[in-house]
Formats: structure tokens, sequence, C-alpha cells
């Protein structure tokens, strides 16, 4: 009888090993398989944005929702936010496209965070792990409490 492939935990789920915060590892690449076996409103995606005021912002929205680049400037003390182009974003948040979380991001920059508030509403969320292919299912406060994360209205 073979045995089932034990994944190798990514850094962001070492981290929250280390602190203790009850999550469950997923193999699921959200942007490439449309038949993933969860609902796509419960997965998000972490954008990476500089603000005209704060720098480098970063919005969480669901999957399927379409950032309010207006929101997002207005709570964080913005007049204007835009995507940080791909090519500086690795170099801006560590993570390149498809592999941006909170968890990572937060461990290394203290970037201002918003999470929409769809997130609150769900309970439990499905974030990247650091890794493209590799999330995390969560539960919202806790990780808006770990990586210091406003709730917000952030969608159009």
């Amino acid at each position: 009888m073979a045995k089932k492939q034990k994944l190798k935990k990514t850094l962001v789920e070492q981290i929250l090993d280390k602190a203790g915060i009850v999550h469950e590892g997923l193999a699921l690449n959200a942007l490439a398989d449309e038949s993933v076996a969860v609902p796509r409103e419960e997965i998000f995606k972490t954008l990476a944005l500089i603000g005209d005021k704060t720098g480098p912002i970063i919005g969480i929205i669901p999957l399927t929702g379409h950032l309010s680049e207006k929101k997002l400037a207005q709570v964080s003390g913005n007049k204007k936010v835009q995507m940080i182009p791909q090519k500086d974003l690795q170099k801006t948040t560590g993570y390149i496209h498809g592999a941006n979380n909170p968890i990572g991001i937060r461990q290394k920059h203290r970037y201002p965070i918003y999470l929409d508030k769809q997130a609150l509403i769900l309970g439990q969320i499905i974030v990247s792990a650091g890794e493209v292919g590799r999330s995390i299912r969560i539960d919202s406060q806790t990780l808006a409490d770990f990586v210091g994360a406003d709730f917000a209205d952030l969608m159009d």
C-alpha cells in the first residue's frame, strides 16, 4: 500500500507552528486550478501596492473580488495607491507573483496590511503559504491579529 506523501512545511507554516497558531496546510494552486475542491470565495489573494504616503501596502481580498484602489487608499491614509509592478514585486515583498502572503511579508517588513471585511464574515480563509501551489486555511481574526492587519471594505 502506497504511503501518502507528507508535504514539507513551507516557511510560513513553520512560522505559524512556532507561534502555536492553528492552521491547515493545503496543496492548492488557486491561480492555475479552476477545479479546486474548496469554495473559491474562501480563497484570498494577497496584493502588494504602493501608497503615495505610506510606501508599500498590502491588501488581501477574495480571489473572486476586485480591489478598489480608492477604498484602500482611503483606509490607509493615502491619496492614491497602485499595484507594484511585477518586476519589482520580489524585491519589495520577498515573494514572486502567486506566492505573496501576509505572514511571510510581516516577518520581513512592517508594511500596513488590510484584510477585506469579507474575511471576518467567513471566519476561516485560505491564503498563500509562501510558495506557488501551497496554501493555508486559517481563522481570519487570528491571521489579522498575528500580522497586525485591519479589516476594511476593500472591494469595488
